[in-house]
Parts: C-alpha cells; sequence; structure tokens
C-alpha cells in the first residue's frame, strides 16, 4: 500500500472513530488527511470504496494488534494463542480504541446499509473462522474440552468480545472486568485450561 493510501486509511478510521459513517462526507477525510479530495477520488473512486477499504483496513490493523507474542506461538500451544489474541482486543492503546470505536461504528450503521451489512458479515466470518481453527487446535492438543462445540464456541467468543469491548469503551465496565469476564466466558466454554498430555511441569 502507497504511504498517501495508508494516510488516507488511517484519517478515515480516526474520522469515522469521532464521527460515525453515517453523513460522513469526503470532504471530512480529505481535510483529515490534509490531501485534496480530487486525490481520494484518485485513489478509492468516491465514498462507497472508500468505506470498504477502510473496513478492510480495520480489520487487517486489528490482526497486527492482537497477534499473539511469537514466544507464545512458538512454546505455549493454541489454547493459550487464542486466549491472549481474544485479550488483545481490549487494549487501552490509542490505536486499537481508535480502531474498536470505528468498528463499532460501522456495525451501527449496517443496520442502515446493506452493503457494508454484507461486508461486516463476511469479516466477522472471517474472525470467526479463525478462533475455530485455534479452539480445533487447542481440543486436538488435549487443552480444551473435546466435546465443545467449535462453531457456536467461536461465535460466542467472538460476539463476547465485542459486547464487552463496547461496553469498556463507552465506561461501563472497567477494563480489568472485561479482560476477567472474557477470561471466563473461555474458560465456560472450553473448559478449565488444563496442560497438554505429555508436558513436563
Amino acid at each position: 500500500m502507497s504511504d498517501r493510501r495508508q494516510q488516507i486509511l488511517e484519517a478515515a478510521t480516526r474520522t469515522i472513530a469521532r464521527s460515525g459513517v453515517r453523513g460522513l462526507r469526503v470532504e471530512e477525510i480529505a481535510a483529515a488527511a490534509g490531501v485534496s479530495t480530487g486525490l481520494i477520488y484518485y485513489h478509492f473512486g468516491g465514498r462507497a470504496e472508500l468505506l470498504r477499504r477502510t473496513l478492510d483496513f480495520i480489520g487487517e490493523r486489528a490482526e497486527r494488534c492482537t497477534e499473539p507474542d511469537p514466544e507464545t506461538v512458538r512454546t505455549a500451544g493454541p489454547r493459550a494463542q487464542l486466549e491472549e489474541m481474544l485479550l488483545r482486543e481490549l487494549q487501552d492503546t490509542p490505536e486499537l480504541v481508535e480502531n474498536s470505536t470505528a468498528w463499532g461504528e460501522f456495525q451501527s450503521s449496517a443496520i442502515f446499509d446493506a452493503g457494508l451489512r454484507e461486508q461486516l458479515r463476511e469479516a466477522t466470518r472471517q474472525w470467526t473462522d479463525d478462533v475455530a481453527d485455534l479452539v480445533r487446535e487447542a481440543q486436538a492438543a488435549g487443552t480444551a474440552d473435546p466435546n465443545a462445540p467449535v462453531a457456536d464456541a467461536a461465535e460466542r467468543l467472538t460476539a463476547l468480545v465485542e459486547g464487552l469491548s463496547t461496553r469498556w469503551l463507552s465506561g461501563s465496565v472497567p477494563l480489568e472486568r472485561a479482560r476477567e469476564l472474557l477470561r471466563g466466558g473461555i474458560e465456560r466454554e472450553l473448559g478449565p485450561a488444563r496442560e497438554a498430555p505429555g508436558s513436563v511441569s
């Protein structure tokens, strides 16, 4: 991605997090990015494509921000990777707060916009599938309840993260309480954490 496109997408995310999607004008994003509206039309063709690309950008940035530490991936197993990935959705950093807020604004707007709804559905499906893959891996490693329904668990866990994120960002729940509730949700879905069979304590 070119530096200029990146600059525009960052400005669009920032503007959406602050002001929402409905009624958003290309001129606002141009001003926030410090570029001309013509440059935005050149790179994105119009408002609809800009919003589509911004939602993609938010998803890619979320993946980068929540990726488990390489040491966790190397040594701790899929259940620990899953827990770390989900807990990283609840981080008090400017980038993740902005990202989560913009995601929530897209969700609210999708109620009234069928085009956004379809794109959000696909992004949510991809995220849920990633979580489901880790649940299966944890089951295969013997660190999750083998009888847990994988697809249901993944959907409930991603929905729990979204709900807790909204409550935290809106000031209804403190961050540490949200993280505590998420840990409890993971345990309810996957069973108590346990060592993998054959591991040395």
